[in-house]
């Protein structure tokens, strides 16, 4: 693979560590060529500006390279282009030592509020960070009317707008999920001393009741199509197979799917450790069809270092996948099958809705989507027609 012909100035010396750098993040040779322009373009612009490759301020970078995008100039990077190459030249000592910022009251509070559901609550890593997006949210936007953070004057009225303002946007769950998000904001502001009153007895009820709705199931053939849209050919493919046999065959969520590590799968007793929600951990066996899947799938992955996780993105930089993967594999794969598109919860209930044509009860059902309340899994009573069925009452004839 040759080097980009053009002159790279005063960060001549770059390009080798550069180039080695990004084969390591997994790039290929194409794109490696391609990233490597980016050196050039910032070592001839340090040299006809007469500075040195020492101490590079990333936001002269993002200037400089935003200034060719508007000339029209061809190679030039985006955003993420712009992000890779900042982390590398940090990672040398590159860049310039940022100027230490004033947190402001917001981020100041912001932390203390973290650290009070994790030391106080107990609450999962990922349960903070959803706390921490609605409190944000919501503050700031007190912050913009009243041009400085004031909790001590917040009132119910500025709750219930909030709350308004959500309903108009999100489902009623989603709703009721942010008044238990601010009622834990509330309830540490109390706490604290920040203000007079527990706010959370402010916020009213959302409508919306258990077992008020039916779910929507997927078809066992619509599921099937989906699986079978997968090149297991390819490491992709492959990668995506394992996913959608985790969620359909083992009702896996999609945190549980991404959280998976090397260890969790016990090849010699065929039972995989799935670790779910409320550091709940289960074990649970292995079908055939899945570990074959997950064992094709690690053969052609490879060995990657820094990293026990199961599964990895397979675009670089390559690293371990978050939740969100899930319901975009299960979305090219609908695509793929010629179905309206399902996320990965729906699939989940495609396995009950299965599990109850084949005659398993609720309490077996329960126990392989590891729900934790009995209630929960009683929703899929309502699509098993022919129990209701015998359960109805005959219509009143009119006399």
């Amino acid at each position: 693979m040759g080097t980009p012909r053009r002159k790279s100035g005063v960060l001549a010396g770059e390009v080798e560590p550069y180039r080695e750098w990004l084969l390591a993040q997994g790039y290929s040779s194409a794109s490696v060529i391609t990233l490597l322009r980016t050196v050039s373009q910032l070592g001839v612009w340090l040299q006809a500006r007469g500075m040195a490759g020492t101490e590079i301020d990333p936001d002269e970078v993002r200037q400089m390279f935003a200034a060719r995008r508007r000339l029209g100039r061809h190679g030039v990077p985006g955003e993420p282009g712009m992000g890779r190459f900042l982390t590398f030249l940090a990672g040398r000592g590159l860049l310039a030592p940022a100027a230490p910022l004033e947190p402001s009251p917001l981020e100041v509070l912001m932390a203390s509020f973290r650290d009070w559901m994790v030391r106080e609550r107990g609450l999962a890593g990922g349960t903070v960070i959803r706390y921490e997006r609605t409190a944000r949210r919501f503050l700031a936007e007190q912050v913009l009317r009243a041009d400085a953070l004031d909790v001590a004057g917040l009132t119910g009225a500025d709750v219930n707008a909030f709350l308004l303002r959500e309903c108009a946007r999100v489902s009623a769950g989603s709703v009721k999920g942010r008044v238990a998000e601010l009622r834990a904001l509330f309830r540490f502001l109390y706490i604290e001393g920040l203000i007079p009153l527990q706010l959370g007895g402010a916020i009213p009820p959302v409508g919306g009741w258990r077992l008020a709705t039916i779910p929507r199931l997927v078809s066992a053939e619509d599921a099937q199509r989906v699986i079978d849209s997968c090149d297991a050919g390819t490491v992709a493919g492959a990668r995506d197979l394992a996913i959608m046999l985790l969620v359909a065959r083992l009702g896996l969520r999609s945190v549980e799917v991404a959280r998976l590590e090397l260890e969790d799968v016990d090849w010699r007793h065929g039972e995989l450790t799935v670790h779910g929600k409320g550091r709940r951990e289960d074990r649970l066996p292995l079908p055939t069809d899945v570990g074959e899947a997950l064992s094709d799938y690690l053969a052609g992955r490879g060995r990657v270092e820094g990293s026990r996780r199961v599964f990895f993105t397979c675009r670089a930089p390559h690293g371990p996948i978050l939740p969100g993967v899930v319901g975009e594999v299960l979305g090219r794969g609908c695509k793929r099958a010629g179905i309206p598109q399902f996320g990965p919860h729906r699939l989940r209930h495609a396995l009950a809705g299965e599990l109850l044509r084949q005659g398993v009860g609720l309490v077996a059902i329960s126990q392989v989507l590891r729900h934790q309340d009995l209630a929960t899994t009683a929703l899929y009573a309502k699509v098993d027609l022919p129990a209701l069925r015998q359960v109805a009452q005959p219509w009143p004839a009119v006399s």
